[in-house]
């Protein structure tokens, strides 16, 4: 076996994170890594297996984030463990259990699918504002604004302040989406938090006197058995929703948009086929998906592939690599936008599995759809692409087109 560097942010892995990940999982599917100080789980047979096991592993990110922190840092960053634990993302059941249960009561498919029209209004109007131009930075100018508008409308945040939000929401990313440069990533973290919650309040407190047809009356009006989501659950839901629903799909539409550019017969298949829009989106998600990676950790002894993983050992779970298993996936390096089956695990697995993924299946297609119909002959212009050095996130920190 050839030696595995550690360094999970090296430049080599944040560029190709497939090449480096497809190693550990052929040569050593679950690897310890010495400096992340955990295992890396990577064939997709193991990480669904992982996904599904809630009596092994947590899911509960703020009870092992706590463990690395001295006492007077939990009592520094208290608001943000308070509300991160409440984030649906980082926790078990039984409370997952009841508080998904009650967000599917408010974020249904049918609540989604109603956002198609505007969805492609909104696409519409930004094409309109660059079409003229004859390029763009396509983050900055579509890929951002796209999932920041739409969110915001469905959850009932006026426009005025949709960019502050924005801003906010970044900041709270910090912690999450762990960048080497960021020494301060908690305290900005937690601002960010602070600012996010102090918005909320007053509208989720003006939505229970006045509500409206938005999703933050409906999670405040979601009822099962007589249970309702408390304040802190509602502000925690919030927070966790607007900061979902936009980082994400972003990336889905600027690694989507390169693969396609890179496979030009896929990108000619697609605007001869519009019709072929919903699987390649699956596709998109499973070549180059937002999200590469997702923790857990263990809650007891337990053994995967030989390997014996104690109680409290952390996990990142490689999502990147098991899209790319050989062993599940045909031809797993080919881009083909009428695969079928497609069972990707871009979106997690089990019970996690993102509550915002039709709403991001809907984006995706909506703006592929316009964008090859209506820009085909759109390419990517000859600049150096880099993308921000995080664990977590698959995120281009720009990307230059023109047509």
């Amino acid at each position: 076996m050839t030696t595995i560097q550690d360094d999970l942010l090296a430049p080599e892995v944040i560029a190709d994170p497939y090449t480096y990940f497809g190693q550990i999982r052929e040569e050593d599917p679950v690897h310890w890594n010495s400096r992340w100080n955990g295992w890396l789980v990577t064939r997709y047979e193991d990480v669904v297996g992982v996904l599904r096991d809630h009596d092994h592993f947590s899911s509960d990110r703020m009870a092992s984030f706590v463990l690395e922190l001295r006492p007077e840092d939990r009592d520094r960053l208290s608001l943000l463990i308070s509300y991160f634990s409440k984030w649906l993302v980082f926790t078990d059941p039984p409370y997952h259990t009841r508080v998904r249960m009650l967000l599917n009561k408010a974020f249904t498919p049918t609540s989604v699918e109603r956002l198609r029209p505007r969805v492609r209004e909104i696409i519409q109007e930004l094409l309109s504002q660059v079409e003229h131009k004859r390029h763009m930075e396509f983050i900055r100018e579509f890929a951002f604004h796209l999932p920041v508008i739409v969110i915001s409308e469905y959850m009932g945040v006026p426009p005025e302040d949709r960019e502050q939000i924005k801003e906010w929401s970044d900041e709270t990313s910090r912690i999450f989406f762990i960048r080497a440069d960021e020494p301060d990533r908690r305290e900005r973290s937690q601002r960010g938090l602070q600012h996010l919650l102090d918005y909320f309040e007053p509208l989720i407190h003006d939505r229970r006197r006045h509500p409206r047809d938005d999703l933050i009356t409906a999670l405040i009006q979601a009822e099962e058995r007589g249970d309702l989501l408390s304040d802190e659950e509602l502000l925690a839901t919030c927070t966790v929703l607007i900061f979902a629903g936009h980082e994400t799909t972003t990336n889905l539409l600027a690694n989507g948009l390169v693969a396609l550019m890179e496979h030009h017969d896929q990108w000619d298949l697609l605007h001869e086929n519009p019709s072929l829009v919903r699987p390649a989106v699956e596709e998109l998600l499973r070549y180059d998906g937002p999200v590469k990676a997702t923790f857990r950790w263990a809650k007891q002894d337990v053994e995967l592939q030989g390997k014996t993983m104690r109680e409290g050992d952390r996990l990142l779970i490689v999502l990147a690599a098991a899209n790319r298993d050989p062993r599940k996936f045909s031809n797993p390096e080919d881009l083909d936008i009428t695969r079928n089956p497609n069972p990707h695990v871009a979106f997690g697995h089990g019970i996690h599995v993102c509550l915002g993924a039709p709403l991001a299946r809907l984006e995706g297609q909506e703006a592929f759809l316009a964008l090859s119909q209506r820009l085909p002959n759109i390419r990517l212009a000859d600049k150096p692409r880099e993308y921000h050095r995080t664990i977590v996130a698959r995120a281009l920190k720009e990307l230059w087109v023109e047509w």
